[in-house]
């Protein structure tokens, strides 16, 4: 019992980077030969992890809150990450916890009994709660995502019970209060530092072990121009910057070129915001359509499966996002999986790590640079493979079996193992 590992992790019910760091912690920590224990708020399948990522988490012991899987208040769960983790670490005798929230305070104490906590930061939250981050366009009263979630009554309600609750639980610095820090970029390594002070060490997600990495894609000759874009339908994704005004544009560069939109569309937000995206397409003059079969400009397909996505990546020639300051960019790695070029913005994770400033894609910072990257793809073969390669190698340096390895250096570098 005394050689457990505890992972940490608030909300294990749902598919998300976040639950892939944690599942990929797990499994690091059993190749290590420790036991590991999933702790979180409510009960879950870990048996879904092996349809969802590949990954095999259903022989741990998991300690949860007495509650079902409920959403209504998945927010506030945050705050009460601790409680089942305090519970593991009291009966399973832990040595280590790995989390990936904030929200551990209650637990520093047990450092003092020889848990040694390691933090895994994903974003640092201080940003978008702290009004002294307010005009760093980093997050604070800017982050889209929060603003479209809680903005309004009676969501901005809610937000604010939580940011009121959340001193009681939230640790102060990390660097004082984990023994090992760690976050998914470089790019967020230097948000931590201007947060903190000190910068953590990066360790990228990995790309979940179901992900096929192609090593042989379809060469530039036998695809068509289709330009593919993969992630929620939600105003972060910036969809609506892409139908207005890169849209017109690169069809007016390239007349065949054809724009796909695979999003996730589960809430009413979300479900707005698709048709948002599609009435400004229509106002723009693009033929709009759901269906892949019809002839049109622009197909939003909602929660497509993945072998139409996986199809499509196979058959285009260009992956397109449009976030500004994404902290990693899980879709962008799937997308180099499959061998696609891909077009990101010069900012976040995204840039620093995956497509590493230019040498495993291309970038932009403005919409004429996007149209001209996007239309390089789309036209020169050569250009078109050179990054089609690089694509692939770099989805081959983040694989699970390199994360477990980095994982394990890292712990050894500091006498955790």
């Amino acid at each position: 019992m005394g050689n457990s590992a505890l992972v940490a992790h608030h909300y294990w019910g749902s598919p998300g980077g976040g639950q892939l760091v944690c599942a990929s912690a797990a499994s690091s920590f059993d190749k290590m030969g420790f036991n590991p224990v999933l702790t979180g708020t409510f009960k879950f399948d870990p048996g879904r992890y092996i349809d969802w990522y590949g990954i095999d988490i259903s022989k741990y012991p998991v300690v949860t809150l007495p509650f079902g899987n409920i959403k209504a208040f998945g927010l506030w769960t945050r705050l009460f990450v601790w409680y089942p983790a305090a519970k593991a670490i009291n009966k399973y005798r832990a040595l280590l916890m790995f989390t990936d929230e904030e929200t551990y305070k209650p637990l520093i104490n047990y450092r003092g009994r020889g848990l040694n906590i390691i933090e895994y930061i994903h974003f640092p939250f201080e940003v978008i709660i702290s009004p002294k981050f307010k005009g760093t366009g980093l997050a604070y009263g800017e982050d889209p995502y929060v603003t479209e979630r809680y903005g309004k009554f009676p969501m901005n309600l809610y937000w604010g019970v939580f940011t009121r609750l959340l001193p009681r639980y939230i640790r102060e610095n990390p660097f004082n209060d984990a023994d090992v820090v760690l976050t998914n970029s470089k790019w967020t390594a230097g948000v931590a530092k201007m947060v903190y002070g000190e910068e953590p060490t990066v360790l990228n997600p990995p790309i979940a072990p179901n992900t096929e990495i192609v090593n042989e894609p379809r060469p530039f000759e036998e695809r068509g121009n289709w330009v593919i874009m993969l992630g929620r339908f939600s105003e972060e994704k910036r969809y609506h910057w892409v139908v207005t005004e890169l849209a017109p544009r690169l069809l007016r560069e390239v007349k065949d070129t054809r724009i796909v939109i695979f999003g996730g569309a589960t809430t009413r937000t979300q479900l707005n915001y698709m048709s948002r995206v599609m009435d400004l397409a229509t106002k723009a003059g693009l033929r709009v359509s759901r269906d892949l079969n019809q002839d049109a400009d622009l197909y939003l397909v909602p929660n497509a499966p993945r072998q139409t996505i996986n199809n499509l990546m196979d058959s285009g020639k260009v992956f397109l996002h449009a976030t500004i300051n994404e902290h990693w960019g899980i879709a962008v790695a799937e997308a180099m999986a499959r061998g696609l070029p891909t077009v990101v913005h010069k900012s976040g994770g995204t840039w620093s790590d995956l497509v590493e400033e230019g040498v495993r894609g291309l970038g932009y910072s403005d919409v004429d640079e996007a149209v001209d990257s996007t239309v390089k793809l789309l036209t020169d073969g050569k250009a078109w493979s050179h990054y089609s390669s690089a694509s692939v190698s770099k989805a081959k340096d983040i694989t699970l079996q390199v994360f477990i390895s980095k994982f394990s250096e890292i712990l050894q570098r500091e006498d955790l193992l």
